[in-house]
């Protein structure tokens, strides 16, 4: 079972509904997937929102080994992603020698704001945690407590962990960042980074047919005789 968390944000929830359909649709393993959906995490997860969290889900992603035991594996996504290739490909990329493997992005935002009017920061490994593979075992740092008392700069750069060793790498392919990134055919999972087809003010970036053509998708209802 690949088990795969989602960022759930109010203001998002469609972004939620096709990432989801997408990676059923291409994945060739049975998928679970859980939304890290705020109302659902009081019992575990109660920390408030601060003026620089772009998303609900800023924080509560690094809760999820704790939602695995601290045993095992566990993809966390955001939710203004589209995948394009089998999960089951990323899975495969699972290596016991690391902590959490990311996508080691190194660039500069090239906007000053972000999507609904969102303060744009630029700070070291940014996007790294927009998708992980954790390996939760090694992952107990990620205790209830610290993630709740914890920087965003500590959590989202990685701090938790004793050396940067224990970060490993995934090829950018898997968080490709529309916009920021040139226009790339052969990508698998897309990330509407700077806001996506679904907000009106961004309606026309890159790659925002490839997301209408799953959102249509994701709706339509089959009815085989």
């Amino acid at each position: 079972m690949i088990n795969v968390f989602i960022g759930y944000d109010q203001k998002e929830k469609v972004a939620y509904d096709v990432l989801s359909y997408s990676i059923l649709k291409y994945s060739s393993q049975p998928v679970s997937i859980t939304p890290l959906h705020l109302p659902n995490l009081k019992s575990i997860f109660n920390r408030g929102q601060e003026a620089l969290c772009s998303t609900e889900f800023s924080f509560s992603r690094f809760i999820v080994p704790h939602l695995l035991q601290y045993k095992g594996w566990g993809i966390f996504m955001d939710c203004d992603m589209l995948m394009l290739q089998d999960i089951s490909h990323l899975w495969n990329l699972r290596d016991e020698k690391y902590a959490v493997q990311v996508c080691k992005h190194n660039y500069q935002p090239k906007n000053s704001s972000k999507f609904l009017g969102k303060k744009q920061t630029a700070y070291k490994k940014k996007n790294w945690s927009s998708l992980m593979v954790f390996n939760a075992a090694r992952c107990t740092s990620l205790s209830k407590a610290y993630v709740h008392k914890a920087s965003g700069l500590e959590l989202h750069q990685f701090k938790w962990l004793q050396s940067e060793k224990m970060i490993g790498s995934l090829p950018l392919e898997w968080n490709w960042l529309a916009e920021e990134y040139r226009f790339n055919k052969d990508i698998y999972n897309i990330h509407y980074t700077e806001g996506g087809p679904w907000f009106k003010d961004s309606a026309g970036v890159d790659y925002s047919d490839l997301w209408m053509t799953h959102y249509h998708e994701s709706k339509a209802i089959n009815i085989t005789q």
